[in-house]
């Protein structure tokens, strides 16, 4: 799918480009359909749970906490892959998703389309 160039954990980290609040956006796409899912954010410790998890963990900026997606309704997104854009500020995660992405029961976040 992807032409990747594979690099070592700490490489990896090391290229990621967090903003001024620490912070690195994150899209997340369906591994098998390919739809983009959520867009959400990281910081350090998020992404080095989501590595040790191999499930999404994110910063939620709306409660400025740690927001383990799937903790609560159980609707993990188990992490297939992780690349790193060519600025090496968004990332993308390939999830296999169990059950609904959204907070609101549909498949995917972006679910509104401009008539």
């Amino acid at each position: 799918m992807y032409d990747t160039s594979r690099q070592d954990r700490e490489t990896f980290l090391a290229q990621v480009r967090f903003d001024d609040a620490g912070l690195v956006p994150v899209i997340v796409q369906d591994e098998t359909t390919h739809a983009v899912l959520v867009h959400a954010w990281m910081n350090q410790q998020a992404l080095e749970q989501t590595l040790s998890l191999a499930q999404a963990v994110f910063w939620s900026r709306s409660r400025q906490e740690i927001w383990h997606k799937g903790a609560t309704s159980g609707n993990y997104l188990n992490v297939r892959e992780i690349l790193l854009d060519c600025d090496g500020d968004t990332l993308l995660l390939l999830v296999s998703p169990v059950g609904p992405a959204c907070h609101t029961g549909e498949v995917s976040c972006f679910f509104r389309q401009l008539a």
